[in-house]
């Protein structure tokens, strides 16, 4: 099973004052810290090593989180340092840690899904990234991706056109080959990534149909909680 990049470095402004001194990863869901739900359900799903991608208050998500031995995982750690570097800059930051394939979530998503299916499908694609996407029309936020017939046909974190009924669902599979042309250091957004290589028919795209959770928003810290209490 790929390791897994999970992106917990963002300054959450959407959930302040919650965030003020807490990191977005340490919200309480259900009477623990979000992350804990995450790390329990990599484990089960086979992850063996994730890499705790980090940066605003991010001792603090160390201080709970350790080594990993609690959760019967290998955690490392990657941190942004002084600069905000990004999405895409934080996986290019933490890319030794993480092998040739690896799975890449945000640090507010939990995802109920199977992700040896997720990972037989980049294997499938044989394609350097590929996205898992949902069918939103809308429901839980702004459709930014066009899907047809099995087939990603674009991207697009901050616009949308008519076609696109489906949501980025939050788990990718990337190749580390993606950011040889990267600078240590140098600060970029996933989302752009991902938009340029739907353009060049390089992003795959592999449907799922249960909905996703986050703590990105109050609504959706809201509906994670009940998730979790249910």
């Amino acid at each position: 099973m790929f390791n897994v990049a999970l992106l917990a470095g963002g300054l959450a402004t959407r959930m302040a004052p919650l965030t003020d001194r807490c990191p977005k990863s340490l919200l309480d869901v259900a009477g623990r810290p979000f992350i804990l739900h995450q790390l329990d359900y990599f484990r089960n799903q086979g992850i063996e090593r994730v890499v705790l991608c980090v940066g605003h208050l991010g001792e603090q998500i160390r201080d709970v989180v350790g080594d990993g031995s609690a959760f019967g995982l290998e955690i490392l750690y990657s941190s942004d340092g002084n600069h905000l570097l990004g999405t895409g800059g934080a996986l290019n930051q933490a890319l030794p840690l993480l092998g040739e394939c690896f799975f890449v979530q945000y640090g507010d998503s939990f995802l109920p899904i199977d992700y040896k299916q997720v990972a037989q499908a980049f294997m499938q694609a044989r394609q350097p990234a590929l996205m898992t996407v949902l069918e939103n029309a809308g429901r839980w936020d702004r459709s930014n991706v066009e899907f047809s017939g099995s087939k990603l046909v674009a991207y697009r974190k901050n616009a949308t056109n008519p076609h696109m009924r489906h949501i980025d669902y939050g788990l990718s599979v990337l190749s580390s080959e993606l950011f040889i042309d990267r600078q240590p250091g140098e600060p970029f957004d996933l989302a752009d990534l991902f938009h340029n290589l739907s353009l060049e028919g390089k992003l795959a795209g592999h449907e799922v149909s249960t909905r996703f959770y986050e703590i990105g928003s109050p609504n959706g810290l809201q509906d994670t909680i009940n998730y979790f209490q249910t």
